[in-house]
């Protein structure tokens, strides 16, 4: 689909760093860590005030389904199709977890890098590298290596570990106990970042 050009019309606005299709997406608003204006998006260039998803753990995937089609969110099956949006209302009814167990405010992750080496060196390597550096997200002058995106955002690492990451192979995780998904982040942050 073709990102949407305007600002989303529910972007608050005393947030003018943000604008256009960034401001469409979920973790924009509600973070990567589900807690939104409670949690790592309570400040910074993402502030909104705007309040997580945790709350909707367990609900109804089908009454979360029509609040992604309600006034204030917008989207339609045009802009994601319906078996995409009953996904993502499944994800925050019985996908989410509390972040907050796993990943301190200091970005610091209660998990065992040891155990976390071996997942990743048998998993995640063949396209990561057994260094981390095999993909980069940025460029030679500011490099986005997997060890700078855990040491940066861990919480954008956790999901995309048990989610995968749209649009590209990335493979969820899902399936792993959270632990494992929490051990492979701790280890990815002891790679390297540049």
């Amino acid at each position: 689909m073709d990102k949407p050009e305007p600002t989303h019309p529910a972007w608050p606005a005393s947030n003018a760093k943000k604008s256009g299709a960034v401001t469409w997406r979920c973790k924009s608003c509600h973070g990567w860590d589900y807690a939104g204006a409670d949690g790592a998006y309570g400040k910074g260039s993402y502030q909104t005030g705007i309040i997580g998803v945790r709350a909707w753990a367990g609900k109804n995937a089908a009454d979360i389904h029509k609040i992604l089609m309600n006034e204030t969110h917008g989207f339609t099956h045009e802009m994601i199709p319906k078996d995409a949006m009953l996904r993502i209302a499944a994800f925050v009814s019985g996908g989410q977890i509390d972040v907050s167990k796993y990943i301190n405010a200091d970005k610091s992750v209660n998990g065992d890098p040891q155990r976390g080496k071996s997942v990743f060196q048998n998993v995640c390597a063949a396209c990561h590298g057994f260094d981390g550096r095999a993909l980069n997200w940025g460029d030679d002058a500011d490099p986005g290596f997997i060890g700078t995106e855990a040491q940066g955002n861990p919480w954008e690492v956790l999901h995309k570990i048990r989610s995968g990451h749209p649009g590209v192979e990335m493979p969820a995780l899902m399936a792993f106990r959270v632990q494992d998904a929490v051990d492979i982040l701790s280890y990815t942050q002891t790679l390297p970042a540049k």
